[in-house]
């Protein structure tokens, strides 16, 4: 394909895109927490904080892929209890918000956190992926960081292979025992690029 642009942010027409976008790639664990899907992508829409993404853009400007990052400043999708109580309701937001909690990961004063990657489904096996990847790790170079955070699930092992090919290394592993059947994984893998290595 043609060259790949990397860009900061992404505009407030693309909100829908990047909701839908990301709620292919992630919906399969985040279905019980934030469906229904049409509620799930006007949540999403909502938050998304266009400082905290690097877009991949074809040379015509066209969206091809996202990756996410989240700092103590914010992420890409974040968001509060209003925001889940605005799209879910009362009771709605108060149940999902204790969920999601559970998935919450700390942050790391040292750490970039990378918040997922997503790819439209016309440009992957393109090395779109690869490419936002590599922008993260620049992104935490420009940040000052001493290394890139990120958790794999079991359940997605040609994103571990990626991650692995571009050097990150695994760590610990948490297991998520019964909930399990609400989330749709068993595990998930922390891995890490450690910037001092790899100046």
């Amino acid at each position: 394909m043609s060259a790949i642009r990397i860009t900061r942010g992404f505009n407030e027409n693309e909100r829908d895109l990047i909701a839908a976008l990301y709620w292919e790639a992630f919906g399969a664990k985040l279905s019980f927490g934030l469906g229904p899907d049409i509620k799930a992508r006007a949540f999403l829409a909502r938050v998304a904080e266009p400082a905290f993404s690097l877009c991949a853009r074809s040379e015509d400007g066209a969206l091809l892929g996202v990756a996410g990052f989240k700092t103590s400043e914010g992420s890409l999708v974040g968001g509060d209890l209003s925001d889940l109580r605005a799209i879910y309701g009362i009771f709605g937001s108060l149940w999902r918000a204790t969920l999601l909690s559970l998935l919450e990961r700390d942050l790391e004063a040292s750490s970039l956190l990378m918040d997922g990657i997503f790819v439209t489904e016309a440009a992957r096996g393109m090395g779109v992926g690869t490419a936002l990847l590599r922008a993260i790790i620049q992104e935490a170079h420009a940040q000052g960081c001493a290394d890139v955070r990120l958790d794999v699930i079991d359940t997605n092992p040609r994103a571990r292979a990626l991650y692995e090919r571009e050097g990150f290394a695994p760590g610990k592993i948490q297991t998520l025992g019964p909930l399990k059947c609400v989330f749709g994984f068993s595990s998930a893998t922390e891995m890490r690029f450690t910037l001092q290595s790899h100046p």
